[in-house]
Protein backbone atom coordinates (compact mmCIF):
# COMPACT_ATOMS: atom_id res chain seq x y z
CA UNK A 1 0.00 0.00 0.00
CA UNK A 2 1.41 3.36 -0.97
CA UNK A 3 2.31 5.83 1.71
CA UNK A 4 -0.50 8.12 2.67
CA UNK A 5 -0.05 11.62 1.23
CA UNK A 6 2.41 13.71 3.18
CA UNK A 7 1.28 17.07 4.45
CA UNK A 8 4.29 19.25 3.79
CA UNK A 9 4.33 22.40 5.84
CA UNK A 10 5.72 24.68 3.14
CA UNK A 11 3.21 27.34 3.95
CA UNK A 12 2.69 30.82 5.26
CA UNK A 13 -0.40 30.43 7.39
CA UNK A 14 -2.66 33.21 8.60
CA UNK A 15 -3.04 33.51 12.36
CA UNK A 16 -5.59 31.09 13.76
CA UNK A 17 -7.51 30.92 16.97
CA UNK A 18 -6.12 27.40 17.36
CA UNK A 19 -3.18 25.48 15.92
CA UNK A 20 -4.10 21.93 16.83
CA UNK A 21 -7.32 20.05 17.22
CA UNK A 22 -8.68 19.38 20.70
CA UNK A 23 -7.75 15.95 22.06
CA UNK A 24 -10.34 13.77 23.83
CA UNK A 25 -10.11 14.15 27.62
CA UNK A 26 -13.11 12.53 29.32
CA UNK A 27 -12.99 8.89 30.45
CA UNK A 28 -15.61 8.01 27.85
CA UNK A 29 -13.69 9.74 25.10
CA UNK A 30 -10.42 8.14 26.18
CA UNK A 31 -12.04 4.69 26.00
CA UNK A 32 -13.47 5.53 22.58
CA UNK A 33 -10.07 6.71 21.35
CA UNK A 34 -8.37 3.53 22.57
CA UNK A 35 -10.97 1.34 20.84
CA UNK A 36 -10.53 3.35 17.65
CA UNK A 37 -6.73 3.08 17.90
CA UNK A 38 -6.89 -0.71 18.30
CA UNK A 39 -9.30 -1.13 15.39
CA UNK A 40 -7.36 1.05 12.95
CA UNK A 41 -3.98 -0.32 14.01
CA UNK A 42 -5.13 -3.79 12.99
CA UNK A 43 -6.64 -2.48 9.76
CA UNK A 44 -3.52 -0.56 8.75
CA UNK A 45 -1.23 -3.45 9.66
CA UNK A 46 -3.27 -5.79 7.47
CA UNK A 47 -3.40 -3.28 4.62
CA UNK A 48 0.29 -2.35 4.64
CA UNK A 49 1.89 -5.54 5.97
CA UNK A 50 3.86 -3.37 8.37
CA UNK A 51 3.58 -2.06 11.89
CA UNK A 52 2.22 1.45 11.59
CA UNK A 53 1.68 3.13 14.94
CA UNK A 54 -1.10 5.61 15.66
CA UNK A 55 0.48 8.22 17.91
CA UNK A 56 -2.45 10.63 18.31
CA UNK A 57 -6.21 10.73 17.86
CA UNK A 58 -8.07 14.04 17.96
CA UNK A 59 -11.49 15.34 17.07
CA UNK A 60 -11.53 18.10 14.45
CA UNK A 61 -13.76 21.17 14.15
CA UNK A 62 -15.59 19.24 11.39
CA UNK A 63 -18.32 17.40 13.33
CA UNK A 64 -17.81 13.64 13.19
CA UNK A 65 -14.39 13.86 11.56
CA UNK A 66 -11.42 12.53 13.53
CA UNK A 67 -7.72 13.17 12.85
CA UNK A 68 -5.33 10.20 13.10
CA UNK A 69 -1.61 10.95 13.34
CA UNK A 70 0.75 8.13 12.35
CA UNK A 71 4.31 7.61 13.59
CA UNK A 72 5.46 8.41 10.06
CA UNK A 73 4.26 11.98 10.54
CA UNK A 74 1.40 11.43 8.11
CA UNK A 75 -2.22 12.20 8.85
CA UNK A 76 -5.48 10.43 8.06
CA UNK A 77 -9.07 11.33 8.79
CA UNK A 78 -11.74 8.87 9.88
CA UNK A 79 -15.24 8.76 11.29
CA UNK A 80 -16.00 8.05 14.97
CA UNK A 81 -16.38 4.32 14.27
CA UNK A 82 -13.25 4.02 12.14
CA UNK A 83 -15.18 2.59 9.20
CA UNK A 84 -13.78 5.02 6.63
CA UNK A 85 -10.38 6.62 6.03
CA UNK A 86 -9.69 9.80 4.10
CA UNK A 87 -6.39 11.41 3.10
CA UNK A 88 -5.80 15.05 2.31
CA UNK A 89 -6.05 18.42 4.02
CA UNK A 90 -8.91 19.81 6.06
CA UNK A 91 -9.90 23.36 5.14
CA UNK A 92 -12.18 25.81 6.91
CA UNK A 93 -14.21 28.19 4.80
CA UNK A 94 -14.13 31.89 5.62
CA UNK A 95 -15.60 34.94 3.97
CA UNK A 96 -12.19 35.88 2.62
CA UNK A 97 -11.22 32.38 1.49
CA UNK A 98 -9.95 29.16 3.01
CA UNK A 99 -7.75 28.29 5.98
CA UNK A 100 -5.79 25.04 5.85
CA UNK A 101 -6.34 23.55 9.30
CA UNK A 102 -4.26 20.48 8.51
CA UNK A 103 -1.27 22.62 7.63
CA UNK A 104 -1.61 24.61 10.84
CA UNK A 105 -1.78 21.40 12.86
CA UNK A 106 1.28 19.95 11.10
CA UNK A 107 3.22 23.17 11.53
CA UNK A 108 2.66 23.07 15.30
CA UNK A 109 3.83 19.44 15.38
CA UNK A 110 7.01 20.32 13.47
CA UNK A 111 7.83 22.89 16.17
CA UNK A 112 7.49 20.18 18.82
CA UNK A 113 9.53 17.61 16.90
CA UNK A 114 12.42 19.99 16.27
CA UNK A 115 12.35 21.28 19.86
CA UNK A 116 12.77 17.70 21.10
CA UNK A 117 16.18 17.40 19.39
CA UNK A 118 19.02 18.41 21.75
CA UNK A 119 21.19 21.13 20.29
CA UNK A 120 24.33 19.13 21.06
CA UNK A 121 23.25 16.82 18.22
CA UNK A 122 23.34 19.73 15.77
CA UNK A 123 26.15 21.69 14.16
CA UNK A 124 25.47 25.32 15.02
CA UNK A 125 26.82 28.53 13.53
CA UNK A 126 26.25 31.46 15.88
CA UNK A 127 25.94 35.15 14.93
CA UNK A 128 27.22 37.86 17.26
CA UNK A 129 23.62 38.85 18.02
CA UNK A 130 20.83 36.36 17.38
CA UNK A 131 17.63 37.72 15.87
CA UNK A 132 16.24 34.40 14.65
CA UNK A 133 17.16 30.71 14.51
CA UNK A 134 16.65 28.35 11.59
CA UNK A 135 17.17 24.60 11.48
CA UNK A 136 18.56 23.34 8.19
CA UNK A 137 18.38 19.72 7.04
CA UNK A 138 21.49 19.40 4.90
CA UNK A 139 23.43 16.95 2.74
CA UNK A 140 27.16 17.59 2.27
CA UNK A 141 27.00 16.38 -1.36
CA UNK A 142 24.02 18.58 -2.26
CA UNK A 143 24.94 21.38 -4.69
CA UNK A 144 22.47 23.87 -3.28
CA UNK A 145 23.39 22.96 0.30
CA UNK A 146 26.94 23.89 -0.60
CA UNK A 147 25.78 27.13 -2.17
CA UNK A 148 23.79 28.01 0.95
CA UNK A 149 26.76 27.26 3.18
CA UNK A 150 29.01 29.43 1.02
CA UNK A 151 26.87 32.37 2.18
CA UNK A 152 26.97 31.44 5.87
CA UNK A 153 28.89 34.61 6.82
CA UNK A 154 26.26 36.81 5.15
CA UNK A 155 23.49 34.85 6.87
CA UNK A 156 25.14 35.19 10.27
CA UNK A 157 25.72 38.92 9.68
CA UNK A 158 21.94 39.33 9.53
CA UNK A 159 21.62 37.81 12.99
CA UNK A 160 20.34 34.44 11.80
CA UNK A 161 21.54 31.47 13.83
CA UNK A 162 21.96 28.32 11.72
CA UNK A 163 21.51 24.85 13.18
CA UNK A 164 22.43 22.02 10.84
CA UNK A 165 20.82 18.59 11.01
CA UNK A 166 21.94 15.68 8.85
CA UNK A 167 19.80 14.61 5.91
CA UNK A 168 21.74 12.32 3.54
CA UNK A 169 19.15 12.20 0.79
CA UNK A 170 19.60 8.54 -0.04
CA UNK A 171 19.59 7.43 3.58
CA UNK A 172 22.06 4.81 4.75
CA UNK A 173 22.62 3.64 1.18
CA UNK A 174 23.97 7.00 0.02
CA UNK A 175 27.64 7.93 -0.17
CA UNK A 176 26.80 11.06 1.82
CA UNK A 177 25.73 8.99 4.82
CA UNK A 178 29.25 7.94 5.81
CA UNK A 179 30.59 11.41 4.97
CA UNK A 180 28.11 12.98 7.36
CA UNK A 181 29.07 10.55 10.10
CA UNK A 182 32.67 11.65 9.55
CA UNK A 183 31.52 15.27 9.94
CA UNK A 184 29.40 14.72 13.04
CA UNK A 185 32.10 12.56 14.69
CA UNK A 186 35.01 14.89 13.96
CA UNK A 187 36.79 16.87 16.65
CA UNK A 188 35.65 20.10 14.97
CA UNK A 189 32.28 19.50 13.25
CA UNK A 190 31.88 23.12 12.13
CA UNK A 191 35.22 23.04 10.34
CA UNK A 192 34.54 19.57 8.99
CA UNK A 193 31.12 20.39 7.54
CA UNK A 194 32.67 23.35 5.73
CA UNK A 195 35.45 21.15 4.37
CA UNK A 196 32.99 18.44 3.29
CA UNK A 197 30.85 21.01 1.49
CA UNK A 198 33.98 22.14 -0.34
CA UNK A 199 34.37 18.58 -1.59
CA UNK A 200 37.29 17.68 0.66
CA UNK A 201 37.68 14.10 1.86
CA UNK A 202 37.60 13.74 5.63
CA UNK A 203 39.26 11.12 7.82
CA UNK A 204 36.97 8.19 8.57
CA UNK A 205 35.42 8.57 11.99
CA UNK A 206 33.02 6.54 14.09
CA UNK A 207 31.14 7.56 17.20
CA UNK A 208 27.70 7.49 18.75
CA UNK A 209 25.93 9.78 16.29
CA UNK A 210 22.41 10.77 15.32
CA UNK A 211 22.67 11.00 11.54
CA UNK A 212 20.03 8.35 10.85
CA UNK A 213 17.72 9.81 13.52
CA UNK A 214 17.99 13.21 11.85
CA UNK A 215 17.24 11.62 8.48
CA UNK A 216 14.18 9.83 9.86
CA UNK A 217 12.94 13.04 11.46
CA UNK A 218 13.35 14.85 8.16
CA UNK A 219 11.16 12.23 6.52
CA UNK A 220 8.58 12.66 9.26
CA UNK A 221 8.56 16.42 8.73
CA UNK A 222 7.93 15.76 5.06
CA UNK A 223 11.29 16.73 3.60
CA UNK A 224 12.07 15.28 0.20
CA UNK A 225 15.10 17.34 -0.79
CA UNK A 226 17.84 19.56 0.57
CA UNK A 227 18.45 22.10 1.81
CA UNK A 228 15.23 22.28 3.81
CA UNK A 229 14.92 25.22 6.17
CA UNK A 230 12.68 24.95 9.21
CA UNK A 231 11.68 28.26 10.77
CA UNK A 232 10.94 28.79 14.45
CA UNK A 233 7.19 28.67 13.84
CA UNK A 234 7.39 25.29 12.09
CA UNK A 235 7.17 26.53 8.53
CA UNK A 236 9.39 24.62 6.12
CA UNK A 237 11.08 26.36 3.20
CA UNK A 238 12.24 23.80 0.63
CA UNK A 239 15.34 24.49 -1.39
CA UNK A 240 17.99 27.17 -1.64
CA UNK A 241 17.45 30.86 -0.94
CA UNK A 242 20.22 33.39 -1.37
CA UNK A 243 21.22 35.17 1.82
CA UNK A 244 19.16 38.30 1.08
CA UNK A 245 16.00 36.33 0.30
CA UNK A 246 16.59 34.13 3.33
CA UNK A 247 16.90 37.17 5.55
CA UNK A 248 13.64 38.56 4.18
CA UNK A 249 11.83 35.27 4.73
CA UNK A 250 13.15 34.73 8.25
CA UNK A 251 13.26 38.27 9.58
CA UNK A 252 10.46 39.79 7.52
CA UNK A 253 12.71 42.49 6.16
Amino acid sequence: MKQFGRIIATLSIAALGFAQFAVAQSAEDLAWAEDLRNKLTKTLAAATNSSIEIVAIARTPFAGLVEIELNTGETLFTDDAGDFLVTGDLFKTQEDGLVNLSAASKQAKVVQWIAAVPENEMIIFEPEVTKATITVFTDVDCTYCRRLHSEIDDILAQGIRVRYMAYPRGGEASSAFSKMINVWCSDDPKRSITQAKHGQDLPTKTCANHVIEHYNLGNKVGISGTPALVLADGRVIPGYLDSASLGAAVLGQ
